[in-house]
């Protein structure tokens, strides 16, 4: 009984930070990086990948959880977590308080300068 409350707690706790933190990330970041002409579209092809990416999830979790059970299922989860918020930390940068024109030439600016390091 007293196991069952502890692990509610922390399954809530863990849904808090995650919606008020990491969670909206993807959307917003989707939101800002493409340029305005294709916006749309690109956010389109960003849920697309989203909810397959959730689908995935979904779908593996039963047989995840015979096979390696609870613990490494969210022991792999976790490690996705922290890659993904070094992901974050190190390469996408702060955009509060820019108007979305200059987020765009922003982005535009770094994908022409990745592109002339290439050639």
């Amino acid at each position: 009984m007293v196991s069952a409350a502890i692990l509610t707690a922390c399954v809530i706790i863990f849904i808090c930070c995650f919606v008020s933190a990491y969670g909206p990330i993807p959307n917003i970041l989707c939101s800002e990086i493409f340029p305005t002409r294709v916006r749309g579209l690109c956010i389109a092809i960003c849920a697309m990948v989203y909810w397959i990416g959730d689908i995935i999830v979904t779908y593996t979790l039963p047989e995840m959880l015979t096979s390696i059970g609870l613990v490494g299922i969210f022991g792999i989860y976790a490690a996705v977590c922290v890659i993904s918020w070094i992901f974050v930390f190190l390469k996408v940068p702060e955009t509060k308080g820019m108007p979305l024109e200059v987020i765009t030439e922003f982005f535009a600016v770094g994908a022409r300068q990745a592109a002339a390091a290439k050639n």
